[in-house]
């Protein structure tokens, strides 16, 4: 079957590189196709009538024309622009954080609808939480899930054992928890509590509306923080530039924002 020269699709900008004088290299995270990179022509003029559909963080409906090596965005409509978010400077560097996250871990044109929703029910969320860091664990923890990395929480790693209630450790390269007995079988591992592991049990077993139920204590909530990001550092093999601006961010805003 021929594949058509013009298609339509959602998508969520997750990156804009600027291309020579008025052009921008888009990064899109779609539902049917996963991530895509286009260019939209002429966006950088003020006279454009494409700019403001896709901006950065922006859910827009987009009519693509295939191009050689890049395709071509013909067309766009917002969906939703996340105006919550733009209000405010925490908030919109946490949706950032998300949207560099699914960029790091996505292959392109590899289809994945629930992060696709995933993203889109994190970018809502993030406008209205209270507890915006509870957003963020849920999303990175069922990221993780929906790309094939969702850490083994219910039993030890290495011997299959469930994990008594007690301290018990955490290894980034073993890919779950590890009971005290088998602690040593891995080069690095980090203890974690028993609040720390049942916070992390009911993340990942419950939706977003569910999880902001959670009132986390500060030192609970840099637990997870530094446990998922040790995690993710070690998948990825390097830091998201965005987590250093976000640990730098909080220094300035209100714990319980978090």
């Amino acid at each position: 079957m021929t594949t058509p020269k013009v298609y339509k699709t959602e998508a969520i900008v997750l990156r804009r590189i600027n291309l020579g004088e008025a052009d921008k290299i888009l990064t899109l995270y779609t539902p049917n196709l996963g991530k895509i990179r286009a260019i939209a022509k002429g966006v950088r003029k003020p006279t454009s009538k494409l700019g403001g559909h896709v901006e950065l963080l922006t859910h827009c409906s987009l009519m693509l024309a295939r191009g050689r090596n890049l395709d071509i965005v013909s067309q766009g409509e917002t969906l939703d622009s996340f105006s919550p978010l733009r209000r405010d400077l925490w908030r919109i560097s946490c949706a950032l954080y998300l949207a560099e996250l699914v960029d790091a871990f996505a292959a392109e044109n590899v289809e994945n609808r629930p992060v696709f929703a995933l993203l889109l029910d994190a970018l809502h969320w993030l406008g209205q939480a209270r507890h915006t860091g509870l957003v963020l664990r849920y999303f990175e923890l069922h990221l993780l899930g929906h790309l094939g990395y969702q850490p083994q929480l219910q039993q030890c790693v290495n011997c299959k054992s469930a994990l008594e209630p007690t301290a018990n450790f955490f290894s980034a390269s073993g890919g779950g928890m590890l009971c005290p007995n088998c602690v040593d079988t891995e080069p690095v591992t980090r203890p974690i509590s028993l609040n720390a592991l049942k916070v992390l049990r009911f993340l990942q077993n419950s939706d977003l509306a569910t999880s902001q139920r959670l009132r986390l204590s500060p030192d609970l909530s840099r637990e997870l923080e530094q446990l998922l990001r040790e995690y993710i550092r070690y998948l990825l093999e390097r830091e998201l530039k965005s987590t250093e601006f976000l640990h730098r961010l909080e220094q300035d805003f209100v714990t319980d924002l978090r």
